[in-house]
């Protein structure tokens, strides 16, 4: 989104908004990363209706590419095992107590 005009990226960004608001609705409160996961192998044609509307005028707004991958990498980070790109120990070891 970043080399959209501001126009575009701001229009993007609202799209985005409105999947991940579906996706808090769909995993609910705490989720694991596996479980964002299994929702977006199960596909995401879902997102295309709520672009959509979000966008009515701006098929270039829909661009999952763009927003449904944007949509689920921020969510990502709300999952209850996101350890911000590291894994296993290093993970761990990183954590703040």
């Amino acid at each position: 989104m970043a080399a959209e005009t501001p126009e575009r990226a701001a229009r993007m960004q609202r799209v985005t908004d409105a999947l991940v608001a579906q996706l808090r609705r769909r995993l609910g409160g705490r989720f694991s990363s596996a479980e964002l996961v299994e929702l977006y192998r199960a596909g995401t044609s879902w997102c295309l209706p709520i672009a959509m509307k979000v966008a009515p005028e701006e098929p270039w707004a829909w661009d999952a590419a763009i927003v449904v991958d944007a949509a689920f990498g921020r969510y990502l980070r709300e999952a209850t095992d996101y350890a911000g790109g590291r894994t296993g120990a290093e993970g761990r070891a990183g954590a703040v107590a």
